[in-house]
Order: C-alpha cells, then sequence, then structure tokens
C-alpha cells in the first residue's frame, strides 16, 4: 500500500508482549492514536484471566470521554460472560457509586467524570477488556492519597515523558512488569 494516496491512514496492529502476570494475556494489542495522524481514538485489547485488584485503584479522570468495554473472550459465543467487576464513578471524587458488572457490557464514561477503581472480582471465564478514549492520546487527572492522607491531583498526560519505574534510562513501554511485581509485593 505505500505510495498510494490513504496509505497513511492504515495501521497495522503489532503485538505487545507484557508481564503484568498470570491474571492476563500476552501478547495485547493497542491502538495508541499516535500512529495515525489526526487520529482521535486511542485503544487497547487485553484478555483477563483472573481477579486482580490492582488495576486503576485510584480515581481519575480524563479530559476526553472514555468507553470500557467487558466481553466474553470467546468471541463465537458472545454471552459466555463469567465474571463480576466492580467499577466506581460519580461526577464528585467524594461521592462515587459502586457498579458492579456481570454481563457483557459497554460503560461510557463522559469527559471529566471520577472512574475507578476497576477491580476484576471474579473471572471464571476469560473476558476480553478494551478501553477506548475518544482522542489520539490520553491524559489523565489522578487523585492520590499519600501514607500520611495528604490528597494530592496528578496530571499523567502524552506531554509528560514516563520513564520506566525498573530501568529509569528508559521510557516507559507499558510492559507491566513493574506492575506485576508491585501487586506480587516484590
Amino acid at each position: 500500500m505505500e505510495g498510494l494516496k490513504y496509505s497513511s491512514m492504515f495501521y497495522e496492529l503489532q503485538p505487545q508482549y507484557t508481564e503484568w502476570g498470570d491474571w492476563c494475556h500476552s501478547p495485547q494489542m493497542y491502538f495508541r492514536g499516535n500512529e495515525i495522524p489526526g487520529a482521535k481514538y486511542n485503544v487497547g485489547w487485553q484478555v483477563f484471566k483472573a481477579p486482580i485488584h490492582w488495576l486503576e485503584q485510584e480515581p481519575h479522570f480524563h479530559r476526553e470521554e472514555e468507553y470500557l468495554v467487558f466481553l466474553s473472550a470467546n468471541l463465537y459465543e458472545p454471552t459466555e460472560f463469567d465474571a463480576e467487576i466492580e467499577l466506581w464513578m460519580g461526577e464528585d471524587v467524594e461521592n462515587m457509586e459502586k457498579h458492579i458488572i456481570t454481563k457483557p457490557s459497554i460503560v461510557r464514561i463522559p469527559a471529566s467524570m471520577w472512574h475507578c477503581p476497576l477491580d476484576f472480582i471474579r473471572v471464571d471465564k476469560p473476558i476480553l477488556f478494551q478501553a477506548v478514549y475518544l482522542a489520539g492520546t490520553c491524559g489523565r487527572v489522578t487523585r492520590h492519597i499519600d501514607e500520611n492522607g495528604n490528597v494530592q491531583y496528578i496530571y499523567g498526560g502524552p506531554e509528560i515523558s514516563h520513564h520506566c519505574r525498573l530501568d529509569p534510562t528508559k521510557k516507559c513501554n507499558y510492559c507491566g512488569k513493574c506492575a506485576r511485581l508491585k501487586n506480587e509485593g516484590k
């Protein structure tokens, strides 16, 4: 397709091998938006195979709208959903509602709406999880409470260079090894 007028509008998805842990299948697939000039779409696909209470523990919001998709990983049997997922969300970070997801679902999260923690409480059959941001890149404001009870609001976005937590000389590639080690208490 090289040399064609619209070839810049195509992007071949590449597998991203991760070390998130036994609860998440590797490889995963991502389209981070900046691969196609002008794209207003950012998405990842992960298959969750076991419960995990680590993912997205602190409440945050985005400037753009987001959709969370929860499906059976068996796409031949889309109603074969055997999991329980908790998602907190609300307009006010101090007054959020807990929602329980037990069926294939899509959750719309309007721009600036607080959401998370997101906990996969029970996963008896693998599920396909997809987070879709309606912007080319993703930024967020996270509420963090430190060990002294102090509240901080931390901006993390594409214009901030994220360094690898295990090797500060490298840029973070979302391999998940640091999260896996944290989750395992190492």
